[in-house]
């Protein structure tokens, strides 16, 4: 029998798995490692230990109201347990093969998630909100995903657009929103400026000294006009004075 010689190349951020007669043996580090398989049986996949980044474009759902509209995510997925990971697939494919396949079995379980997410608002609140649908509840993709033997890291809305009419009536609608808001505002300043006006009013209805400037107020814009003659104080004083 001839004896067969095997070298596994393990790259960096990437880890090696060797299988034996379809049984996981060893989990290789970075390294080149050499083997003499006398029965030819050792199978080695090489996975990645960094997060991949997948893209997903021009998805279209309705929201609760029935209003169609298309978003774009993206996620990014690390493989936390290697060998439930090879288990979910079968092994006589090359590691790019199975990790193709499991993108696009991540790819599909999020975008039903994010279509589960999305179609339970309203057209109105949805655009309204959008801010707040941060994260996107990955937590419960991931109790999905344990299964496979990866995890989500982040998962985020990219766009998310309606069409041109919506898009429209949204425009309208925030416009109406602002006059509103504004004419509120003019209306509580009036309200404010006039509650002022009334007090300031009886507080000089009874106030002497008010008058009395008022008085002298009045005396000088007739002053202005021409010659003038003014007699203040008691007037029989004055005549008896003279």
């Amino acid at each position: 029998m001839a004896t067969i010689r095997k070298t596994f190349q393990v790259r960096p951020n990437t880890t090696g798995y060797v299988f034996k007669s379809n049984v996981l043996t060893e989990k290789l580090t970075p390294g080149v490692y050499k083997y003499v398989d006398w029965k030819d049986r050792l199978e080695f996949f090489c996975l990645p230990a960094t997060s991949k980044l997948l893209n997903i474009t021009n998805q279209e759902v309705l929201t609760k109201d029935n209003i169609a509209f298309r978003f774009s995510f993206y996620l990014t997925y690390k493989i936390t347990d290697g060998e439930k990971f090879l288990s979910n697939f079968s092994l006589d494919k090359p590691a790019s093969t199975i990790i193709y396949e499991a993108d696009q079995r991540i790819w599909t379980l999020a975008q039903l998630h994010i279509r589960n997410i999305l179609s339970a608002y309203e057209s109105e609140e949805l655009n309204d909100r959008r801010q707040e649908l941060k994260g996107l509840n990955k937590e419960i993709l991931n109790e999905q995903l344990v299964v496979l033997g990866v995890e989500i890291e982040e998962l985020e809305l990219k766009d998310l657009t309606f069409p041109k009419s919506i898009q429209d009536l949204f425009s309208k609608h925030l416009e109406a929103k602002i006059r509103s808001k504004s004419d509120l505002e003019n209306a509580k300043t009036a309200v404010a400026t006039a509650r002022t006006l009334k007090n300031a009013s009886e507080l000089m209805k009874n106030d002497d000294n008010i008058k009395f400037f008022q008085w002298i107020e009045t005396i000088s814009k007739i002053a202005e006009k021409g010659k003038h003659t003014f007699m203040i104080g008691d007037i029989q004083t004055l005549t008896n004075k003279q």
